[in-house]
């Protein structure tokens, strides 16, 4: 199972691309029957909201509980906890396996989940009029807490790739990196981790301390481990610029 990745907007014309709010949360795909990881890991939710989805077809979403619950819901994903998944929604962005292009698939998922009973909702949508109405629309989501703004180019496929058609939108740039090593600290952290020490998908090296809390300083994620980490911009070098630990990836 391959799912449909962004890419990041390069600031290219934006104008008729439909426009969602990007979730800050875990991805999940709903074939029909059971709910499992974007790498195909199954994901144990409570019998309760499993049986509250569609079945029969194919969903592509993330499971969410609302902006800045990301590590919420990333706990109680891994553990069948009716309390822990009750504030927990399926917010649905696609229907891969419906045919036509993005609109077609938008209405039959609308469609689909009209009556809004179970724990599934289509994620909204609108199209974008031009470059300052995305701009409107990110500073008031970024303003609110969220994270930014997904593009779909009209009329696109679903493609189970990383696809030029789904462009992410944020006021920070965000990567991958992997831990390799890690930094004694000093003063206060002392007797903690200073820093990790990752490398970068191109192989590039690099240090990131800002982000990592006391806890993960004491007990930091193990060598091996891959990351999502945010950045300014790119130096001359290639390196990122104020980078920030986000989450294990």
């Amino acid at each position: 199972m391959a799912v449909m990745l962004a890419k990041t907007w390069s600031g290219s014309d934006p104008s008729g691309w439909w426009m969602s709010e990007k979730l800050d949360g875990v991805r999940a795909w709903w074939n029909g029957y059971r709910l499992t990881t974007r790498t195909g890991n199954e994901i144990h939710a409570p019998a309760s909201f499993v049986a509250s989805l569609p079945a029969g077809i194919t969903l592509d979403g993330e499971l969410w509980a609302g902006r800045g619950t990301f590590q919420s819901v990333s706990g109680a994903y891994r553990r069948i906890d009716e309390a822990a998944w009750s504030p927990i929604r399926y917010a649905v962005f696609d229907a891969p396996e419906v045919a036509g292009g993005f609109e077609a698939r938008q209405r039959e998922l609308l469609e689909l989940l009209a009556d809004n009973t179970g724990r599934a909702f289509a994620v909204a949508q609108r199209q974008c009029v031009n470059r300052a109405d995305l701009d409107h629309v990110l500073a008031g989501i970024v303003r609110s807490g969220g994270e930014g703004v997904m593009l779909r180019e009209s009329g696109s496929a679903y493609e189970p790739c990383r696809s030029a058609s789904l462009l992410k939108v944020k006021p920070l740039h965000d990567a991958e990196a992997t831990v390799i090593g890690y930094e004694a600290g000093t003063g206060r952290n002392r007797s903690a981790v200073g820093a990790i020490v990752a490398r970068m998908q191109d192989g590039k090296t690099f240090r990131v301390s800002s982000g990592l809390t006391d806890a993960m300083r004491r007990s930091p994620p193990k060598v091996g481990t891959l990351f999502t980490y945010q950045f300014q911009q790119l130096t001359d070098a290639g390196l990122p610029r104020f980078p920030s630990f986000l989450r294990v990836a």
